[in-house]
């Protein structure tokens, strides 16, 4: 176990700062997270590459911002620039619920404790220190400006907003995943560049007068509607959409631009998917992996509880789920770490102080897609598909299992490990399949059984979202059929093994496309296959997914077609009831929907015939008997 000092982390503190012989910092990150010193957490990520680089960073996590400021000022001015981030997650995502109801607890704070960040982070924080240090560049990145980089819709304000440097009034922002995008700002600014020069850096954004000379492309401009335009017309916001997401995820992609009153938007293309090598050197940085010891007498940091034993293989998701960020934040193509830099995780896992012999997860946004790619790369190189999966597993997409089968093979047999489980959310529908040369060479039925018997802690946790197919399609999700295949193969496993292991499906409510009647229909099937229903979740629009663009405009943005979606309160807390059919106060309501919509059939099966009475202990008892 290693003995860490007060300078093994990054400065918080102007003490810290001293206590490395600094008179002046290059860099100023702001985070609304803790600091924890771990590749799990973005401003960390940031911070190591900034030393990596040569330069003196400093941190300032959860800076107070309704007193004097001096959290804003303890460092004095920066010689290159501030950098400003809300922290792991969108500020507003992290405050309210679906319902938006105030959170009670922040994951991202010592004691879970909430009130340490304010509504739309990144803007307040970039705000005070235009106004404290008007001529110092502010930087934007993380999840919160990544997906509000154009108009987007704001569901807590119930309005479109324009892009986030409008309001924020920071001088350049970083979108997606962001190393590479910073390593050359950082170098840029050294050599002394305004930040009116960079206009030639991939992944980053920026706003220019109309009256100016407008920067050149060497990528072509393909031109949005106008933030203005957007407002008077929601069909025209929604048309936006496709150019943004197909542009976000090509691999030869066009600058996109957009007026936004008297200034132009631009947003240069992404860089292309990171190798292997500049993986490994993003996650090899020398973290602690733990908080910062000024959070010690203040509670653990949830977030870091729930990871500080896991492992991220990858980065990337070509699932392209029409409610996700994923794919718009991390890229449509995965880029995942080497065997060896996830084995060098693990030994220095075992080696924490507080680890018992088990890893929590062995992951990443979608938990198997580590290597998959394109087959011939050329092919990828031309195509605007968002999904690799969607509506089919495309032809040129190598979905190999065997690669993830080394590994958790390799971290099962560690003599520091007792267990490793995958704890992050599977597409199953990458290893079903009734082609059984395929099902052999590509690893799937022996990738299910290795997964079920030694990497499952007692819940598998899977996430086909619906039942019906036309909402389904909305999702851009596999049909529902699939599951049926996969909890036959789960329970057929576990009888083998001997295990009694359960099964846990994730559903969401209120999806565009979904009524009353899908939602008793999803009621119908889960209750048939046994379910009472745990993990669900309301839809929450967010912005930069093809859903919360539906749940505003009414339109599809690439048919331009209307859509229903549900969107009064009344209306979302009527689809999630159904969820919840076997309380007994939800029943009446619920037979009284389904007889005025002519579907007694429902009726019947979700609430069974009045005269008859089953307890619900005796289902359960049943239902246990099934899945054992």
């Amino acid at each position: 176990m290693k003995t860490y000092q007060l300078t093994d982390w990054l400065p918080i503190t102007k003490k810290e700062v001293e206590l490395r012989g600094w008179d002046q910092v290059d860099v100023v990150l702001i985070t609304g997270d803790a600091y924890v010193d771990h590749p799990a957490f973005g401003a960390a990520v940031i911070g190591r590459i900034i030393e990596k680089e040569g330069f003196r960073v400093a941190l300032v996590p959860q800076p107070n911002w309704q007193d004097d400021l001096r959290d804003f000022k303890k460092f004095g001015r920066p010689r290159l620039f501030f950098g400003v981030t809300s922290g792991n997650m969108d500020s507003m995502v992290n405050h309210y619920t679906a319902n938006k109801r105030l959170r009670s607890t922040d994951a991202y704070t010592p004691g879970g404790k909430a009130g340490f960040r304010p509504d739309y982070a990144t803007t307040v924080y970039s705000k005070i220190l235009k106004k404290l240090y008007p001529d110092v560049p502010v930087v934007l990145g993380g999840v919160e400006a990544s997906l509000r980089r154009v108009t987007h819709y704001d569901y807590w304000s119930d309005r479109l907003k324009p892009s986030i440097l409008v309001e924020s009034e920071a001088d350049i922002g970083i979108y997606g995943m962001g190393e590479l995008a910073l390593i050359e700002l950082l170098h840029a600014f050294a050599e002394g560049k305004t930040v009116n020069e960079l206009t030639y850096i991939k992944q980053t954004f920026f706003l220019r007068n109309k009256s100016d000379e407008l920067p050149q492309s060497q990528w072509g401009d393909i031109n949005l509607a106008a933030h203005e335009q957007c407002l008077a017309d929601k069909k025209s916001y929604a048309g936006n959409f496709r150019h943004i997401e197909q542009e976000s995820n090509k691999t030869h992609a066009a600058r996109l631009v957009q007026e936004v009153g008297d200034k132009v938007l631009f947003v240069n293309p992404p860089f292309p998917t990171f190798t292997e090598a500049q993986m490994d050197s993003f996650f090899d940085l020398p973290y602690t992996r733990k908080p910062h010891p000024k959070y010690e007498k203040r509670g653990e940091i949830p977030a870091y509880v729930m990871i500080r034993h896991s492992v991220n293989m990858h980065r990337g998701c070509f699932g392209g789920c029409s409610f996700c960020t994923i794919s718009a934040h991390q890229g449509k193509f995965v880029a995942s770490r080497s065997k060896e830099s996830i084995m060098r995780e693990v030994d220095q896992i075992t080696k924490m102080d507080d680890f018992k012999g088990y890893i929590s997860d062995l992951g990443g946004p979608s938990g198997n897609m580590y290597k998959m790619k394109g087959k011939h790369l050329q092919i990828c190189d031309n195509c605007k598909r968002p999904s690799c999966i969607f509506p089919s597993i495309c032809s040129n997409l190598d979905t190999n299992h065997n690669p993830m089968l080394e590994i958790y093979r390799e971290v099962d047999n560690h003599p520091g490990v007792k267990k490793a489980f995958v704890s992050s959310g599977l597409r199953y529908d990458l290893f079903l399949t009734d082609d059984k040369e395929k099902d052999k060479q590509m690893g799937y039925s022996e990738y299910l059984r290795q997964l079920v018997s030694r990497h499952v802690s007692g819940r598998l946790k899977v996430a086909p979202e619906h039942t019906s197919d036309h909402v389904l399609k909305a999702m851009r999700k596999s049909s529902f059929k699939l599951f049926y295949k996969l909890k036959e193969k789960f329970d057929q496993i576990n009888a083998e093994e001997g295990l009694k292991q359960q099964l846990i499906p994730y559903f969401i409510s209120s999806h565009p496309d979904c009524t009353l009647e899908d939602m008793a229909q999803l009621a119908s099937d889960t209750k048939a296959l046994g379910f009472r229903l745990e993990q669900v979740q309301d839809f929450t629009p967010t912005p930069m997914t093809v859903a919360t663009v539906i749940y505003y405009s009414g339109y599809d943005p690439y048919t331009l077609k209307p859509v229903f979606t549900a969107r009064n309160p009344e209306e979302k807390k009527a689809q999630q009831r159904f969820f919840f059919w076997y309380k007994k106060e939800n029943q009446p309501w619920i037979r009284n929907v389904l007889e005025k919509s002519n579907r007694t059939d429902l009726v019947e099966k979700l609430l069974g015939n009045p005269n008859k009475t089953l307890s619900w202990k005796k289902k359960e008892n049943r239902i246990k008997g099934k899945n054992s």
